[in-house]
């Protein structure tokens, strides 16, 4: 028994391409003469770019009334007036390798436009023996997308994907590699850490400086961030540090959060899509309590500083939120959503956000450590956060409204 890449192909299946001017019913009347003899499109790719109409059709001739040379007639007569330019060969004259086994994976490019991206991706697949299969361009401003579908199966997958990462990023290229069906899985719910990833600093770092142990608490930052200290530990000696720091000092904090740059506008149009919005932070609740009122999410899991006479006593109320913590929750979310993990996307900076990044059906590194790039689907850089809607396909969307 022949395998499907060894059945030879259909004499009579042709390819059919067009280029012309955009405008209504275009296609109805390429196909119109094809369709009244019989001919069968059995596949189709056909798109809009710059105004300019492409669509390209493998057509059966099998059962047609007419052979291909009596259609081309027809579209040499007609095709001045119908503002195309068109070309048909034989199927068996373009056809390349046909694989019944594919191990398909979505690619998604972000950078800053300059010349040679494409050429730059395509080198570094290529090298690796990885088949791109299709590929689009969004621009953003200045903020470029580009979307690969790659085949990866003539390469040991994940020796690969982790080798494509690490080159993409010494190109300056921000990456994100799902497989094919993880990304056709429609997402619901996005989470974001809190410090780093929605507020452009860390909060503890800018309590510390009012309470003058700056220095000493960025230290514990640091280790604790690149998981060299476990998290609940770093965490009480922290906020031991500021111990009697009055409450004043946290309102004027909170008065003043500074986002990261894109950061409203990306949860404004997640929103807008109906995208429920959640905060999971090892940070403190005075803060997520915030920016929940500020930017409407919908969720805010955090760690409660105790305060007695309006100061801070120097410890922690209830469960620290750690990384186990945060890995717990994307199931809770998954439960009170009624969803599944894999329809949330977890977006995160640091060590403690691994289990988060995880668990969810696509995890983010934002502008993160490499502990957390390891474990994720990809990274966005700090300039790049808006290019999630890229990713999620939400760009996409808008663009199709148009």
């Amino acid at each position: 028994m022949q395998s499907d890449d060894e059945k030879p192909l259909a004499k009579n299946f042709w390819v059919i391409s067009f280029i012309g001017k955009d405008r209504p019913g275009l296609i109805r009347d390429l196909l119109r003469e094809a369709a009244r003899s019989g001919v069968n499109i059995v596949d189709m790719d056909q798109r809009v770019m710059q105004g300019i109409f492409f669509m390209s059709v493998v057509a059966d001739f099998t059962c047609a009334k007419m052979k291909p040379s009596e259609l081309e007639d027809r579209f040499n007569c007609e095709a001045s007036s119908l503002g195309i330019e068109y070309n048909l060969l034989p199927l068996e004259q373009y056809q390349g390798r046909r694989r019944s086994q594919k191990n398909l994976y979505i690619v998604t490019i972000l950078a800053r436009d300059r010349v040679g991206i494409i050429h730059d991706v395509a080198s570094l697949a290529a090298a690796m023996n990885i088949n791109i299969e299709r590929a689009s361009v969004t621009a953003r401003g200045d903020l470029i997308s580009i979307e690969f579908l790659m085949d990866f199966a003539d390469c040991e997958a994940n020796i690969c994907i982790s080798n494509l990462k690490r080159e993409c990023e010494n190109l300056g290229l921000d990456v994100i590699i799902q497989d094919l069906g993880t990304s056709l899985k429609e997402k619901r719910l996005i989470v974001f850490d809190m410090d780093m990833t929605i507020v452009d600093f860390e909060i503890i770092n800018r309590l510390a400086d009012f309470a003058g142990v700056d220095d000493q608490v960025k230290a514990i930052t640091e280790r604790a961030m690149n998981g060299e200290m476990d998290f609940q530990e770093s965490l009480r000696q922290r906020v031991r540090l500021l111990r009697g720091t009055p409450i004043s000092t946290l309102e004027e904090i909170a008065s003043d959060l500074q986002l990261t740059p894109g950061s409203e506008e990306l949860i404004h149009h997640l929103k807008q899509v109906g995208y429920k919005i959640a905060l999971i932070s090892g940070g403190f609740t005075y803060f997520t309590d915030v920016l929940k009122s500020r930017l409407g999410f919908d969720y805010a899991f955090a760690n409660e500083l105790e305060i007695k006479d309006e100061i801070l006593t120097g410890e922690i109320k209830g469960e620290i939120i750690d990384a186990e913590a945060k890995g717990r929750i994307i199931f809770k979310l998954a439960e009170l959503e009624n969803i599944k993990p894999e329809s949330i996307v977890a977006v995160g900076d640091g060590a403690n956000d691994c289990l988060m990044i995880k668990n969810a059906g696509l995890g983010v590194a934002f502008n993160a450590k490499d502990i957390l790039k390891r474990v994720s689907d990809g990274t966005i850089s700090r300039e790049n956060l808006l290019g999630l809607l890229n990713v999620l396909g939400i760009v996409d969307k808008e663009k199709d409204l148009l």
